[in-house]
């Protein structure tokens, strides 16, 4: 180890402590869940961050919609902020639900306090810090293992992420999700184990010239802040797509040295593995991180079994995460 990475590596093989430390607290905090997302006076619960934080906000939309049955929408906090109108329609009770690690992001606090008194609107949070200006604005869940000395987000995007989709299982009653996001979170540290001698060995043993993140339904956020982790740690080309929107257009800059990294979820699998292939036919390095691999997925150039084929994909969300880091690092390094 170097001295470049010496917070990073650690924090991402942190994860399964955080995970299970954030079951803990949210036990002590299950008088949040009635109030907040578990609420049935609120039309919607929109979720709003910034960088990192929005696209955990997508991930937490999106599990919200499935699980509850209710309505629920993530933005960029600086559009509640600047635009609300054209983002929020008057006239009915709405949760916002600032999401932000440190607690202190610019424009999640701004957001919050724009909408602070106005009817209809109610706040809240999710960061790992007690002690914020967030955390002392409004009433917030806390990951208390999610804090991070890096710069990027880690261990606190998975943390926080699963902590909420907790939350969330606890709002609906559904004692399934909640038994398994107790799994993965048993789980977890075998997926970071496996995730890191995978990726390790991919990235010292190929040189790629772009990265390209696919994913859909709670898996699109993931692809953002997938492409987001190599922006930041490395400086390199990247994007990021819903699968199948990716073949109209988008398809052309794919060549020979060309590496996406797809997130297979198993409600979509067979369209999605159709995409990956075609691309693989294009020239492109194709990775799959997925549950299973199968008879579907031997065209592929490497497959990264995460497992929980059982598990809903929105619980399964956070096993994905560790990969999706460690090749941000293993780039960078």
């Amino acid at each position: 180890m170097t001295l470049f990475g010496k917070l990073t590596y650690p924090e991402i093989g942190a994860q399964p402590e955080a995970l299970t430390a954030a079951l803990k607290q949210l036990q002590a905090q299950k008088e949040w869940v009635k109030q907040y997302v578990g609420n049935p006076l609120y039309s919607e619960v929109i979720f709003i961050g910034s960088g990192s934080s929005y696209y955990q906000a997508l991930v937490m939309a999106s599990t919200y919609r499935k699980w509850t049955g209710r309505k629920a929408s993530a933005y960029p906090s600086s559009e509640i902020f600047l635009f609300r109108g054209q983002a929020v329609a008057k006239g009915y009770p709405v949760l916002v639900v600032g999401v932000s690690r440190s607690g202190e992001s610019t424009e999640v606090l701004l957001a919050l306090e724009s909408v602070k008194g106005l009817p209809d609107w109610i706040t809240s949070g999710i960061t790992c810090y007690d002690k914020s200006a967030m955390a002392l604005m409004t009433d917030c869940l806390l990951s208390p293992l999610g804090q991070e000395q890096s710069t990027v987000m880690t261990k606190s995007f998975s943390s926080m992420t699963f902590m909420m989709q907790a939350a969330i299982a606890g709002a609906a009653g559904n004692q399934e999700m909640t038994r398994q996001l107790e799994e993965v979170s048993n789980r977890a540290a075998g997926v970071v184990s496996h995730s890191q001698q995978i990726i390790e060995a991919l990235i010292n043993n190929h040189d790629f010239n772009k990265y390209i993140y696919l994913g859909m339904g709670t898996y699109r956020g993931l692809a953002e802040e997938a492409s987001l982790k190599i922006k930041e740690m490395s400086y390199v080309w990247t994007e990021n797509y819903g699968t199948l929107e990716f073949r109209h257009g988008p398809k052309s800059i794919v060549d020979p040295g060309t590496f996406i990294c797809l997130l297979v979820s198993e409600q979509a699998r067979s369209y999605e593995l159709k995409v990956a292939q075609e691309m693989k036919e294009f020239g492109a390095y194709v990775l799959l991180i997925t549950a299973e691999q199968a008879s579907d997925t031997a065209f592929a150039d490497k497959v990264l079994e995460i497992g929980g084929k059982h598990l809903s994909d929105e619980a399964r969300t956070v096993l994905y995460l560790p990969a999706l880091q460690y090749l941000g690092y293993y780039t960078a390094m």
